[in-house]
């Protein structure tokens, strides 16, 4: 009993100190920029915080780009890893502050390394919070991923490109059910493109995004749809061609 009542305590500790990594990085931001008042500096919780934020920003994004790209990284892998809902208004000051190229790779850099640091956390701390979350989320996910053995990869690329499981989920569920690291990696950074793409260039014109509703109208959903239904073919093909295969292979073995 003595050697489980340390394991809370062990988790509780690794979670502090990625959480100290992460105010480490920004208090070294903080430091190197020059004396001001930075009450403006908070996570934006709808479109009019963010423009405040972003008019502000947008006069240090020149002079102080790399304290800028440090201190945008630290917070979207911070609120990545630990679940923290916003990342697409960090999305959106992306695409604000660096243009669709520099926002579209920076979203996508630091979306597919917050899941990362996500995913390897999971691994170690995570299963008791998965399963006490979402238990029937995860039982169908383990599931799907057990079928999908051969062509993972297209099966998590589906997930990426279309709303069929929460991206959260996906981060923190996946080393559960043993999805391994590289097709998790791959998954990941291939297939939130599209939606990073629609995201950052709705960024570049946040003076005229009136909602966030706006950004997924039904026509980006279909695309999007689209898109994840011809990565999941080959997993499809792949599981009808082994059921095609099966009865063949009992007859020729009942022949011989």
């Amino acid at each position: 009993m003595a050697k489980e009542d340390k394991f809370p305590v062990w988790e509780a500790a690794l979670l502090a100190a990625v959480a100290a990594v992460f105010a480490a990085a920004l208090a070294g931001v903080y430091v190197s920029m020059p004396h001001s008042d930075y009450s403006f500096l908070k996570l934006p919780h709808n479109l009019q915080e963010l423009r405040v934020l972003t008019d502000h920003l947008e006069g240090y994004t020149s002079d102080y780009t790399i304290q800028v790209l440090v201190g945008y990284c630290a917070v979207y892998i911070f609120m990545q890893t630990f679940m923290i809902p916003g990342t697409i208004f960090m999305s959106l000051l992306a695409g604000a502050l660096f243009g669709q190229l520099g926002g579209l790779a920076l979203v996508i850099f630091a979306a597919t390394a917050g899941a990362s640091s996500c995913y390897f956390l999971s691994k170690l701390v995570g299963k008791p919070l998965v399963s006490s979350l979402w238990p029937d989320k995860l039982m169908f996910f383990q599931k799907q991923v057990a079928k999908r053995r051969e062509k993972l990869l297209n099966y998590m690329l589906f997930l990426r490109l279309t709303p069929t499981l929460p991206n959260t989920f996906i981060n923190f569920a996946s080393p559960i059910v043993d999805v391994p690291y590289h097709i998790f990696f791959l998954a990941t950074a291939t297939g939130l493109i599209p939606a990073a793409y629609v995201t950052v260039k709705a960024g570049i014109a946040l003076s005229d995004l009136r909602s966030l509703n706006d950004l997924y109208d039904p026509k980006s959903i279909a695309v999007l749809f689209l898109i994840g239904l011809v990565s999941v073919t080959p997993t499809l093909l792949g599981k009808n061609e082994t059921q095609g295969k099966a009865p063949a292979d009992l007859a020729a073995s009942t022949t011989n």
